[in-house]
């Protein structure tokens, strides 16, 4: 008897505490419920956004053989910061001033900083950055007209600058602005993946477009003239049928408002046909009624009649073919094709034809 009190006591006590823990959860639900409650719109906005760039593991990092051929590129780009058709309104012109003061490094210098920042020094971090801020306008300018602002697309290729001085390992033996060129080409690219486009497609294949395009103007340059699809398969190791789905979805869609002509006093959308309108000879068939291709028609026999009605679709808006003519008046098909024949020869008659010609 003890026993089963004691028992019921437990399971009693068990009872409460699950109790008093679902409890506690449902306060603890409301109590978010009431923080969410007095967010302002844009706390609310903050707490749904993607996280930014710099957050994101694009990929370990570029491979030896990336940063060889990043290696020919950037000593184009390195502090080249002319703006040649690139309009520049105040806040680009009064950044490129500021950052203009900040001198450039040597190869001792960025290494001697390298070791800095993985000890762990914040200011050297800070160095190498605004040192290299330069480098980020000369790529940055190369991806204007992509569908983003010149200084949106710095502020993205700063993204990738940052995230470089966190990986540089000066062991490796290439150049700082070699590595960093890799990682803002990838900032900026992603961004304009991500942003820039009518029809979002996927990051990656926004990188294969890109090295498709590279190796197009390459292979424009050394044989002088398009490379075919076949050879742009054949460098980039990929199928033929792979390379024109790159080039299909590469495509950007073209508004319908673009100007046209030299005068540019035309849209593109005036010289798109409207499949939905009828076409100038289906409108002027139109205007003939059906009294007076009826009253055409009676001046054949009944058989032809009857023949050049399922024949063009006039009985009841379907054509029909020999053998079912045939079938219908038990002859063959090719009795039926000599009575159309016969019936269209007298239609083409000018008695009977000058009746449309007169509409």
């Amino acid at each position: 008897m003890d026993e089963i009190k004691n028992k019921k006591a437990m399971e009693s006590q068990g009872d409460t505490a699950e109790e008093q823990k679902d409890e506690a959860l449902l306060e603890e639900e409301e109590e978010k419920e009431k923080d969410l409650d007095d967010l302002a719109p844009e706390d609310l906005e903050d707490l749904t956004e993607e996280p930014p760039l710099l957050d994101l593991d694009f990929e370990e990092g570029p491979t030896a053989e990336e940063l060889k051929l990043e290696e020919l590129s950037a000593e184009e780009v390195e502090d080249d910061t002319a703006m040649e058709n690139v309009n520049l309104d105040d806040p680009v012109k009064l950044y490129l001033k500021e950052i203009g003061r900040v001198p450039l490094l040597s190869s001792d210098e960025e290494i001697e900083l390298a070791v800095k920042i993985g000890e762990g020094d914040e200011y050297a971090k800070k160095r190498l950055t605004e040192a290299n801020l330069r480098l980020v306008v000369s790529i940055a300018k190369r991806y204007v007209g992509r569908g983003m602002h010149f200084l949106d697309l710095i502020q993205e290729g700063n993204v990738g600058l940052i995230k470089a001085v966190e990986k540089f390992d000066h062991t490796k033996g290439f150049k700082f602005s070699t590595y960093a060129t890799w990682w803002i080409r990838q900032a900026i690219t992603r961004a304009i993946a991500d942003q820039a486009r009518t029809i979002r497609i996927p990051v990656h294949m926004v990188e294969t477009i890109n090295r498709l395009k590279k190796v197009q103007s390459q292979l424009l340059h050394e044989n002088g003239r398009e490379p075919s699809e076949e050879l742009i398969a054949e460098t980039m190791n990929l199928p033929v049928e792979r390379v024109r789905e790159i080039m299909r979805v590469a495509q950007e869609p073209v508004s319908m408002e673009t100007p046209i002509g030299p005068e540019e006093d035309s849209r593109l959308m005036d010289f798109i046909r409207d499949e939905e309108a009828l076409a100038p000879d289906d409108a002027a068939l139109k205007t003939i009624t059906n009294e007076d291709i009826d009253s055409v028609l009676k001046t054949l026999t009944p058989r032809e009649e009857a023949v050049i009605r399922l024949r063009f679709g006039l009985q009841d808006g379907r054509c029909h073919t020999l053998e079912e003519v045939g079938t219908e008046f038990h002859v063959t098909r090719e009795r039926i094709r000599q009575i159309e024949a016969k019936a269209l020869r007298k239609l083409r008659h000018p008695v009977r034809s000058n009746k449309f010609k007169d509409k």
